[in-house]
């Protein structure tokens, strides 16, 4: 998730909040900074200012659009007039809301933005007596409810939708941290084997050594 926003205390609470959505967020103050991280990372959403210093929001748009990924746009201006909205939808923006905005009607539109941005997942997500509610955020182990940390959550969740194949450190801090996370760090370790106590035995998420994890 990408949250580009020229105003500093609003990009912020905007991505503290999708955070403890369990979302993992970056952050771009300009329109420039944003085109750099979508030249290098795929997002699901991008939360975009309309009007943006350096590089216009619109730009930015399009520049999404055009890269043929599934990357969806929700468009934020303080501009309420129909033809506005009119024009960032023409741009190609999935959604489009007006500030002032609630931080919860924010967060519910990006929720349904993600889940048309990825192909479509089951209701809950299981295997190997594991079953994951995305919606309700529970856990079970063979019938036995599971408290998980929201980074365990994450986690576990990525690693069933991968449908057995294996994932890498490197993916899993990708789709589950934010890019401030040092990317030689020993937490996807550590919160593997947070996750794998538990879960309990017998042990279901497997080290495959030099490559990732994986549950068969």
């Amino acid at each position: 998730m990408l949250v580009v926003e020229d105003e500093t205390l609003l990009a912020d609470s905007i991505a503290e909040w999708l955070r403890r959505e369990a979302f993992a967020v970056d952050v771009a103050y300009d329109g420039d900074a944003a085109l750099e991280r979508l030249g290098v990372t795929d997002y699901d959403v991008v939360v975009l200012d309309r009007d943006l210093p350096v590089v216009h929001g619109d730009d930015v748009c399009r520049a999404v659009v055009d890269s043929g990924t599934e990357t969806r746009v929700l468009m934020l201006t303080a501009a309420a007039a129909v033809r506005e909205r009119v024009a960032g939808l023409a741009l190609g923006a999935d959604d489009y809301l007006v500030k002032p905005f609630a931080l919860v009607e924010l967060s519910a539109r990006v929720h349904a933005l993600a889940r048309r941005a990825r192909p479509a997942a089951p209701p809950k997500l299981a295997r190997a007596g594991i079953v994951v509610d995305p919606a309700r955020r529970e856990v079970y182990r063979d019938g036995r409810y599971v408290a998980l940390s929201r980074k365990e959550f994450a986690v576990l969740a990525e690693l069933l939708r991968a449908g057995g194949a294996v994932v890498s450190a490197e993916e899993l801090l990708e789709r589950a941290w934010d890019e401030h996370i040092d990317p030689f760090t020993n937490v996807v370790r550590v919160t593997v084997m947070k996750l794998r106590r538990k879960l309990g035995d017998p042990q279901v998420v497997e080290t495959v050594p030099g490559v990732g994890y994986q549950i068969r």
